[in-house]
């Protein structure tokens, strides 16, 4: 490969975007469809961008993709990188028109009254913009980001994904324990973290990542005692009417508790965890004057508040 190298300074755009696609999916028709492009194009861009470098950047074998030591070195350079880009890119568009189009807000849980104020207030402020509002799966809350189905999402904290971004953090709250009205915890004003040994836990499926899934569910307390567990559910609305039925109890935010509302199911404050929490987050390749313009508006209104805005 080192005979046939390529001058850097001819490197394409489209050899990076196939190269950033390929390093989050390691799959090369996933990373095609991601492009619009087939699996051989994912090939050649690949080996275009090899040619240029003089090394691999990319091992593949029968069973799987994987990024060499020079393509993770590569990677962590470039994505910084990349994204400054399509920023100042993007900023230079917003200078010409201003922010406009479509923006696509994905929610997990519940989008409460304080999320959809600030979506009214964004439209508002900028009435070139529209929105679309979508549900995030419980088991899936970086999925559709990374997808591309929406454009930035309200999560539940824990965020440790290095491809994403965490913007503002808000909705710090205690944690509430919904359980069924048969349930004996039912009758409690309150509950510490190592109640949570005396009762299962209702748990989050894959492909939720599992440092995520063990804040939202543990296997253990606080003191070491082992959580039993519960059934696993994909979706809130499982997972509340397990709870209903007495199949095991679940971990809530307080805007989700206060939300759903059901005669069948006691929301009882916890304490001893840590509190829970909101973030938007979005993908950093993705980046635009419209994400940009929402995450200062709901930083405004539900970080530090209308008075500061």
């Amino acid at each position: 490969m080192a005979g046939h190298r390529k001058p850097a300074s001819g490197v394409e755009i489209r050899e990076l975007e196939c190269f950033l696609a390929l390093s989050e999916e390691l799959h090369f028709g996933r990373a095609g469809e991601r492009l619009y492009v087939s699996q051989g194009r994912v090939s050649q861009l690949l080996r275009s961008l090899e040619s240029r470098i003089g090394a691999r950047l990319v091992e593949r074998t029968s069973r799987r993709v994987g990024l060499t030591p020079l393509g993770e070195d590569f990677l962590a350079s470039l994505r910084p990188a990349y994204a400054a880009l399509r920023a100042t890119v993007e900023d230079a568009r917003v200078a010409a028109r201003g922010v406009s189009g479509r923006l696509r807000v994905g929610f997990q849980g519940t989008a409460d009254d304080r999320v959809m104020a600030v979506v009214s207030l964004f439209e508002d402020r900028y009435p070139d913009c529209s929105t679309e509002i979508a549900e995030v799966p419980l088991s899936d809350p970086f999925g559709p980001l990374r997808r591309g189905e929406v454009d930035i999402a309200v999560v539940l904290l824990p965020v440790a994904e290095e491809s994403l971004v965490l913007g503002p953090v808000f909705s710090r709250q205690p944690q509430y324990l919904a359980v069924s009205t048969r349930h004996p915890f039912a009758s409690r004003t309150a509950l510490c973290a190592e109640d949570l040994a005396n009762s299962p836990l209702v748990g989050v499926r894959g492909p939720a990542p599992a440092y995520w899934r063990e804040a939202q569910a543990p296997t253990r307390t606080p003191g070491g005692r082992p959580v039993p567990a519960g059934p696993m559910v994909a979706t809130l609305q499982e997972g509340l009417s397990l709870v209903a039925a007495n199949r095991g109890a679940m971990l809530l935010c307080h805007s989700t508790a206060e939300y759903h509302h059901r005669r069948d199911v006691a929301y009882v404050t916890l304490t001893g965890l840590p509190d829970s929490a909101l973030g938007l987050v979005w993908h950093p390749g993705h980046e635009n004057s419209r994400i940009r313009a929402f995450a200062k508006v709901l930083e405004e209104e539900l970080v530090r508040g209308p008075q500061e805005s």
